[in-house]
């Protein structure tokens, strides 16, 4: 068979379903294979688009997300995608073409080393320049992508490569057990525990991505203790949890970062320091890392005990062990507080401010129903304000960070649960990066909801811009009318006018077939209340 040939039936012993991509002429053996396999192609408008797809399948599947480009230019725009999926623990595979290494009639015309352009945002990279290889190096790039802690990983293969007869069979994918904590370890813990007054829990985005929450909550009921998510971790304990404490904020005197200060042990779980600064909450507090992997130094995060294997086994052996448990009435009083203060229904208000685009997403969704967040400040009111009753239902980035994500989480993970209501909340900014991927959706006739906040400027950025007492500059730009826009590409285009309800609009829009955009003007006058003390409400 072709080396192509044998590349796809590879990744289709690894479960592989989908590969989002643009092609071009350095892939085109791998495209004819792909043809009668079956792998479906999801032919996208921008390659970073086609990564953060690809991420997002990854993340709520746990199975690797795929990704494709040609060389040169449209390896580079898979970059962005790449250190995405790195920075968020995501396993993702990027598949790039490239001339051929053994006669290339072309010179340097497109030629970029990507491997090495690669390597600061992958795990693993590599060139495959025999093809024999194939099998082992795919069965290598999933293992390593999906191993803990998950990331990126990149395989390049040339054309002629691609094109050349070859001999083999797929690496046969083997489902791993991961090793369970060392019962030193599970000791060393309970120890802690059983010194501490008023323990509390962190769990964090490596908690979401695995699953635990049925463990965490038998956890949190057997001992008492309150646990609060960070961004990335909300959904793992269900916020009608009544030992749920929601969710820390950016603000380093919050309502929830007051609830941290009277603890006296931390119990960490999935936590890596790249989602949220351990400055904001350590404070030289007794630390307790439970995580699939030991824990990143850092001058905050110096654990005084490592619970290192399966999250999950963890906490079960810790709680069976267990004696103590921990009476926390005043805690109880803090969260009605904190549940009435964070989550009360906001007055009405011309433009709608985001407390009451929060609010009104909420209302308009199921428990189940999942929000993808772009970035910009908006995504900080929906972190600290938007109810999580399961995983992976809000969907946000605080790793990377990166604008440009919000419409392509939407249409993944719409592939992934199609039978759940999927709204996509971003900014102006951040839609128009990868607008042109509408049409993608479209296409793909995938029934999802866009809610566009209009401020026709980078508003997160002059926020930031006025805390440091610079004068407006550089922030503003113009906008297409997105009903007008939506509608070109064959979508659905609404706009919320004066005399409508937010909510409404939404409701209406979900009950609609294919995509949809909604153009929603917004007021950020509530920012003013993330420039002080956030601590008394």
């Amino acid at each position: 068979m072709k080396a192509s040939d044998l590349f796809i039936k590879c990744l289709e012993e690894e479960g592989v379903k989908y590969i989002f991509g643009v092609p071009g002429e350095e892939n085109l053996d791998l495209l004819e294979s792909m043809r009668e396999s079956s792998i479906k192609l999801i032919v996208t408008r921008h390659e970073q688009h086609a990564a953060f797809m690809a991420a997002t399948y990854g993340r709520l599947t746990g199975k690797t997300g795929v990704c494709l480009s040609t060389l040169g230019p449209g390896a580079t725009n898979l970059l962005t995608g790449l250190a995405y999926a790195q920075l968020c623990g995501i396993p993702l595979l990027a598949i790039t073409g490239q001339k051929g290494v053994k006669e290339n009639w072309q010179g340097n015309f497109q030629i970029v080393d990507i491997v090495r352009a690669f390597k600061p945002v992958t795990k693993w990279n590599t060139s495959i320049t025999n093809a024999h290889t194939i099998p082992k190096f795919i069965r290598h790039a999933c293992k390593t992508a999906e191993a803990e802690r998950p990331g990126a990983v990149h395989i390049e293969l040339p054309e002629d490569v691609a094109a050349e007869e070859v001999t083999g069979e797929p690496a046969r994918r083997v489902k791993e057990r991961r090793p369970v904590p060392n019962h030193t370890a599970i000791d060393t813990a309970v120890k802690l525990l059983e010194a501490a007054k008023n323990p509390m829990i962190i769990y964090s985005a490596g908690a979401n991505r695995n699953k635990i929450h049925a463990e965490l909550r038998n956890f949190v009921e057997q001992t008492g203790i309150y646990a609060v998510a960070t961004q990335m971790g909300k959904g793992v304990l269900s916020d009608e949890h009544p030992q749920s404490m929601f969710s820390m904020g950016i603000h380093k005197k919050d309502l929830v970062h007051n609830v941290l200060d009277t603890a006296d042990l931390i119990i960490t779980i999935g936590y890596n320091i790249v989602e949220y600064p351990p400055s904001v909450w350590s404070k030289h507090k007794k630390i307790l890392h439970i995580d699939f992997t030991p824990a990143e130094p850092d001058e905050y995060y110096n654990p005084d005990a490592e619970v290192t294997g399966d999250i999950s086994t963890g906490l079960r052996l810790i709680r069976e062990q267990l004696k103590t448990t921990y009476e926390n009435n005043h805690l109880q009083e803090e969260r009605t507080t904190l549940h009435k203060k964070l989550h009360s229904k906001p007055p009405e208000c011309w433009p709608p401010g985001p407390k009451q685009v929060v609010y009104k997403v909420r209302k308009a969704l199921g428990n189940e129903d999942i929000v993808c967040l772009d970035n910009g400040i908006y995504k900080v009111w929906f972190a600290r304000l938007y109810p999580t009753y399961a995983e992976n239902t809000l969907l946000l980035d605080n790793a990377l960070a990166t604008m440009g994500a919000g419409l392509a989480s939407a249409m993944a993970a719409k592939m992934v649960y199609p039978d759940r209501k999927v709204v996509a909340v971003v900014g102006d900014g951040g839609f128009m990066m990868n607008s042109q991927d509408l049409e993608t959706a479209v296409r793909m006739q995938l029934d999802i909801v866009v809610v566009i906040l209009k401020d026709d400027e980078y508003g997160f950025i002059k926020w930031k811009q006025e805390q440091m007492g610079f004068a407006e500059f550089g922030m503003q730009f113009g906008n297409p009318d997105f009903v007008k826009y939506a509608e070109s590409y064959g979508a659905t285009g609404l706009r919320v006018e004066k005399d409508q309800c937010l909510g409404e609009v939404i409701t209406t829009a979900l009950d609609k077939k294919g995509p949809v955009v909604i153009e929603c003007p917004i007021d950020y006058t509530d920012n003013k209340e993330l420039t002080g003390d956030l601590s008394k409400g």
